[in-house]
């Protein structure tokens, strides 16, 4: 069957898999008709797409279309979309900064196109390096949507650059596998130095990856890539979506950055904003043509009223056509793997989320708060970059609970592979802020952790950068505060604030990994407790750099017990990594005893084992496990390699199976559980 799918009645559209969407949620038969109508709409495009010249290929390579051409023989043809201009010039170092020799010819459906004949030597006129600049209406003064390259010029103000050096960086390695287990280190070039200014592309390549891949996480998430004018929006405020961030190097080195991380097997994600756009109209997108829509929705829909920036119109064609070109343009001209998607709440719903408590209730998620032009834009996108590259990974960044957003498009999901665990971290900085240890909840915990939807990939985190950003604190710095400066060091004496921080950074990071979700994320330098936050440099705090930097000289000192948090977060990778419970089904918790303060679960044949008590140790502690047999430590957070007590040491005493039911389980073993202690067991026999 084929046609005007949204034209029929919903309940006729055909979604090939959506049987197995019920199968797995019951709760979503009632909601088939709209399930059906969103698929409809996305087909629609999709068709739509596939039948215009060029193909879906075509419509997805608008870069090859708009901005500079460059032929064969020298010449330029340039091409911009700029519906509600009256006349676009353009000048540049190549015309002296003529503003009215280089007019564009207006083309049908809001095209403009200019052509530059080679020079008289069959040079071209836009040479690389020569800065250039487009006129709107005579007065406005604009940066091309597609430009490849922009950097600051006289200010703070960037200008485009033409960007074609003689010999371009050309990949060496290929894509990695999709990572079967997901570890990914989330990750900021600019902050990445331990020096007050911004780190380069090339310092990242030599000096952190290395770093990374040794802590055995197989994944980085880039972040704040895509070019931002302004540093402190931490790349959310994106200014031009084609160029990579020009502040750390060129796009060569980019290149090479992400080449290193496939040489050395690491997947490589890019953190992508098609959510908002910055509101900048000399450097941004913001007001191109000279209207306040061509983008972005007109009037009120348009801007969001917390963020101040510009939200894209997804009903036009060639808003479609710019934001899923700029996925292929990442995936094939700089070969990253996979994408996370920022703020899709935002995008979801017409509301923007804002004072959205999200109860959970279908109905939430299937009225007429539900943008489905943005909702659909997210299907195309997903179904675009997984068919580009069956590799791909994409992440969504809802809070809602948007149900069916980790399900194939085919099922009426809406195709993302993973979502982030966002209460996750939520929880962990509202217990260290308002709870005393002995009142933490076992039960609120072991929900937080294990509340997700059946069958849709979620990436659990204890802290990401929202938690460290000005105004918040990292988790070592909750823990800890100012006893990190005067008692980190190995030699100073026993201190309970900082015995009480190593033990419990581990516990919380360690349950978070195996029971939480599909993936784990950790960003940049918590994995060994980097004290205070972030901060960029702005006008609030004197431009400086103090904040935004990762002092990696605190770890690599043998003197601080930094080195044990690294040390902890660096073996719980590699035993993941080892027994592969991200990839196995969700855990089976066993015990969440409140009074005694313990948990207990099992995951990927290994038994986890919890005891947040601040005091009280347990002997001969009776957990349940299903798998009969003889089981041995392989990870304690109270080892001394940890800046542990050496209670209970890897590899120790075995503890043998009673034969004998417990908490559901069809065996049980008992255990020495020391306070403020995580202790995971493995078969040995």
């Amino acid at each position: 069957m084929g046609g005007n799918y949204s034209a029929m009645d919903p309940m006729d559209v055909p979604v090939p898999d959506i049987e197995k969407l019920f199968e797995r949620d019951g709760y979503l038969k009632p909601y088939e008709r709209e399930i059906r109508r969103r698929y409809g709409c996305f087909k629609d495009i999709w068709d739509r797409m596939n039948s215009w010249d060029g193909g879906l290929q075509g419509f997805t390579s608008a870069y090859k279309y708009y901005g500079p051409q460059f032929g064969a023989d020298g010449s330029v043809t340039w091409r911009e979309w700029a519906p509600g201009a009256h006349s676009i010039h353009l000048q540049g170092d190549f015309n002296g900064w003529n503003t009215k020799s280089h007019p564009f010819k207006k083309l049908e459906y809001g095209k403009w196109e200019l052509y530059i004949p080679p020079n008289a030597d069959g040079s071209c006129s836009l040479h690389h390096q020569s800065r250039v600049q487009i006129i709107v209406n005579d007065n406005l003064y604009r940066v091309s949507p597609w430009a490849s390259y922009v950097k600051p010029f006289e200010g703070f103000t960037y200008q485009q650059f033409i960007y074609r050096p003689n010999n371009p960086y050309k990949f060496k390695h290929p894509k990695v596998p999709r990572p079967a287990s997901l570890r990914i280190y989330e990750c900021h070039v600019g902050i990445a130095t331990p020096e007050g200014r911004v780190g380069t592309y090339t310092e990242f390549k030599d000096n952190v990856l290395q770093r990374i891949k040794n802590l055995g996480y197989n994944a980085i998430q880039l972040m704040a890539i895509m070019e931002h004018a302004y540093y402190a929006s931490f790349g959310y405020q994106v200014t031009s979506f084609f160029a990579a961030s020009s502040r750390y190097g060129t796009p060569c080195e980019l290149k090479e950055l992400i080449d290193r991380a496939h040489e050395m097997g690491i997947y490589v994600l890019l953190d992508v904003v098609h959510s908002h756009a910055s509101k900048n109209t000399l450097d941004g997108l913001n007001e191109f043509d000279g209207t306040t829509a061509c983008f972005f929705h007109d009037g009120p829909r348009g801007t969001h009223s917390l963020w101040d920036s510009r939200l894209f119109n997804y009903s036009e064609t060639e808003v479609l056509r710019f934001l899923l070109s700029n996925l292929r343009w990442y995936q094939e001209e700089y070969q990253f793997d996979g994408f996370r998607f920022d703020g899709v709440t935002s995008m979801l719903y017409h509301s923007r989320g804002i004072g959205e408590g999200f109860s959970g209730h279908y109905d939430e998620y299937y009225g007429l708060n539900v943008d489905t032009e943005a909702l659909v834009y997210l299907m195309l996108a997903n179904e675009l970059v997984h068919g580009i590259d069956n590799r791909a990974i994409t992440i969504a960044e809802d809070v809602s609970g948007m149900p069916a957003t980790g399900r194939p498009v085919k099922e009426g999901g809406t195709g993302f592979d993973y979502r982030l665990g966002m209460a996750i971290p939520d929880m962990w900085i509202k217990l260290l802020k308002e709870e005393k240890d002995e009142n933490w909840k076992m039960g609120h915990i072991i929900h937080t952790l294990t509340n997700r939807r059946w069958m849709e990939g979620t990436v659990a985190y204890a802290e990401s950068h929202d938690q460290a950003l000005v105004g918040d604190k990292t988790i070592a710095f909750w823990l800890m505060d100012k006893d990190m400066y005067s008692h980190m060091s190995t030699l100073s004496d026993p201190n309970p604030v900082i015995e009480r921080g190593l033990a419990l950074h581990c516990m919380i990071r360690l349950i978070t990994h195996a029971l939480g979700g599909e993936a784990y994320l950790n960003f940049i330098g918590n994995e060994f407790g980097h004290p205070e936050w972030l901060d960029f440099p702005r006008a609030g705090n004197n431009s400086s750099y103090h904040y935004a930097r990762r002092q990696w000289p605190l770890v690599d000192n043998e003197l601080l017990k930094y080195k044990y948090l690294n040390n902890f977060d660096r073996d719980m990778q590699m035993l993941e990594e080892k027994y592969g419970w991200l990839r196995s089904n969700p855990a089976y918790v066993s015990c969440k005893h409140e009074g005694d303060k313990v948990v207990a679960f099992e995951r990927a044949g290994l038994l986890f084992v919890f005891n947040f008590h601040p005091s009280q140790s347990f002997t001969d502690y009776r957990v349940g496990v299903d798998v009969p047999g003889k089981y041995q430590a392989v990870l304690c957070s109270d080892s001394k390699k940890y800046g542990g007590f050496g209670r209970v040491e890897p590899d120790g005493e075995f503890h043998f199976t009673l034969n004998s039911g417990w908490g559901n389980r069809r065996d049980s073993v008992q255990v020495y559980i020391p306070c403020r202690t995580a202790i995971v067991y493995a078969k040995c026999d």
